[in-house]
């Protein structure tokens, strides 16, 4: 028996005005992501790669067209539901970091679960480990590098064990070197946790662990050969 997908969108629209006309930013789009795997969304600038991950993070709404979250229309879902389905089953990973300045590293991490109602001190010193910022712990994020806020933050949006982790040119503001190795722990905290992942990425790199790819191209996707 085939699973059913852990997200479908069908007929996405997305429009914005321009000079008393309304144009499209994502037109008749169709999606599918199954429990697991790696998706990579690639497009030039402007094509709604982000505009695309803040529908499906639940952040704006279609203009036209479905979302489901594991059959479950999202159309229907009022504020509250949203930022309880933003809280619970998804991570987000952003290409600025967005760690919160006044917590520590562990205190970062921390936050989904706190928010979820989890416990945290197992969970935080697994990640720690797992992503080798076990000595950074008591820093805050402008007492350490880039590559390593970014895990930081990586570690933040799995935390909770999302079903969706939704990253946003996840290695945009690292260099070469560090990207590649902060790539490498993404896929294999990941994997390890059996999430989906969907990330908007310029980086050939993170293309290389995909599992798909997918460009977005006139407000639709296709696959990328």
């Amino acid at each position: 028996m085939i699973a059913p997908p852990l997200l479908r969108a069908r007929n996405l629209g997305r429009h914005y005005a321009a000079a008393r006309e309304r144009a499209a930013i994502l037109s008749h789009l169709n999606l599918e992501l199954a429990a697991g795997e790696i998706v990579a969304v690639v497009g030039r600038s402007g094509s709604g790669k982000t505009t695309l991950l803040n529908l499906i993070g639940a952040m704006d709404r279609p203009d036209s067209g479905h979302l489901e979250f594991e059959g479950e229309d999202m159309s229907g879902w009022n504020d509250a539901a949203r930022t309880a389905f933003r809280r619970a089953r998804l991570g987000f990973v952003f290409q600025a970091f967005n760690l919160l300045p006044t917590l520590t590293v562990r205190e970062n991490i921390a936050l989904p679960l706190e928010l979820n109602g989890l416990p945290q001190a197992a969970r935080v010193a697994e990640l720690l480990n797992a992503l080798s910022i076990t000595a950074l712990a008591d820093r805050f994020p402008d007492q350490i590098s880039g590559g390593e806020q970014q895990r930081t933050a990586i570690a933040r949006a799995i935390a909770h064990r999302p079903r969706l982790i939704i990253a946003d040119e996840p290695t945009g503001n690292l260099d070469r070197d560090t990207g590649r190795e902060v790539i490498a722990l993404f896929e294999r905290c990941v994997r390890a946790a059996g999430a989906t992942l969907l990330m908007a990425t310029h980086s050939d790199e993170m293309l290389g662990h995909a599992d798909r790819v997918l460009e977005l191209r006139n407000g639709a996707l296709s696959a990328r050969p």
